[in-house]
């Protein structure tokens, strides 16, 4: 059955978003509607309407969304209406090789669902009846979002969905980047350059597994403030054209074992590699225009045995990590509540939009 729902839709490339109605169809085979109750408003969303994040408009934003399932498809056995649910915009097919090693944040039939639902036709139709893309197989910045089963996970009922929609990206890239990616140890020293949503996680993630010593990096004061909130226990203002490397240094004892780097910047990714001491770690989680670059010292890698990796959306797998983070968050040692900065209703998209862009919040989130 179709659904008429409110929606934010991206346009044009370096235009502000808008809202609009658009008709979402119901389920084929293999697929689930959902009605969306709140959708966090993420930095790869904004990176959608500059381009960095190449999904051609018009697109559906929002892939950090929860909600509970008004219809399946013929042949969903593993939800049914009623079910609550947290988006996942990594497809994971399930059968090939790195799906299948647990690896499905790999899986090599993503392209399948960039910007329809994996059997390739699109659900969404704005007033005029034209079809409109969706993000990454999501597109859940709307009322109403039809999804392949794959792109579901199942949540428990108790979690309120506002909070729960938030591991659909930011929680779990970040707190993923410590715990699957680096597999940071207790009493480890940890550096993060930069505290918006993700970086903030990436700081509780460290202080779950119990660093000893974390190093919060910003150029703003306020995300400085917000991180030692969440587990940061030094902070550095850092400042245009200065290499902070040798106060890090200073700060952390020859350098942190850990540094991640979540912002998206090659200049930053080359300061988190440079920052590490002998045998330490960098991990890349923020993702970068397709033009930026970095550059290191080969010859240093291995005298000195640094590691230079990268972290996409935490190496997590969906179906164990978004249950592992609710299960952190209801035992209150998960700061979930405390990550939401603002409230908006979905007429409210572009000043939230303009608001993530300004670097006012951590993590806005469009209620229902």
């Amino acid at each position: 059955m179709p659904h008429t729902s409110k929606a934010v839709v991206c346009r044009e490339l370096n235009k502000p978003v808008v809202v609009e109605t658009i008709t979402v169809d119901g389920p084929k085979r293999g697929e689930v509607t959902v009605k969306i109750a709140a959708c966090g408003v993420c930095h790869s969303d904004l990176s959608a309407t500059n381009g960095t994040i190449a999904l051609p408009p018009p697109l559906v934003l929002g892939h950090e969304g929860a909600g509970e399932v008004v219809e399946v498809g013929e042949g969903v056995a593993e939800l049914a209406a009623g079910d609550h649910v947290v988006a996942s915009f990594i497809y994971m097919c399930g059968k090939c090789r790195f799906c299948s090693a647990g690896r499905p944040v790999l899986c090599v039939e993503q392209g399948k669902a960039l910007l329809t639902p994996p059997e390739g036709t699109p659900r969404t139709r704005d007033r005029d009846g034209k079809p409109l893309n969706i993000f990454s197989g999501c597109g859940v910045m709307a009322e109403y979002a039809t999804l392949s089963v794959d792109n579901l996970v199942k949540i428990d009922p108790k979690v309120p969905l506002d909070r729960a929609a938030l591991v659909g990206c930011a929680v779990t890239t970040g707190v993923g980047a410590v715990f699957n990616t680096a597999g940071v140890e207790p009493g480890a020293t940890v550096a993060v350059f930069g505290c918006g949503g993700v970086g903030l996680n990436a700081i509780q993630g460290a202080a779950i597994a119990g660093a000893e010593r974390i190093l919060a990096i910003d150029t703003m004061e306020a995300k400085l403030a917000l991180a030692k909130k969440f587990g940061a226990t030094d902070t550095l203002l850092a400042k245009a054209g200065e290499d902070p490397t040798r106060e890090i240094k200073k700060r952390t004892g020859g350098g942190p074992e850990y540094a991640f780097e979540c912002v998206g910047s090659g200049a930053l990714a080359e300061l988190a590699y440079k920052a590490i001491r002998r045998g330490g770690k960098a991990v890349i989680v923020g993702v970068a225009r397709p033009t930026d670059s970095a550059s290191l010292r080969p010859m240093g890698m291995v005298f000195e045995e640094k590691t230079l990796q990268g972290s996409y959306f935490g190496s997590c797998v969906p179906r164990v990590d978004f249950p592992r983070m609710l299960q952190l968050y209801m035992a209150g040692k998960l700061k979930l509540d405390e990550l939401i900065t603002k409230r908006y209703r979905i007429d409210e998209a572009p000043q939230a939009f303009a608001d993530l862009e300004s670097g006012k919040n951590a993590r806005g989130v469009i209620v229902f």
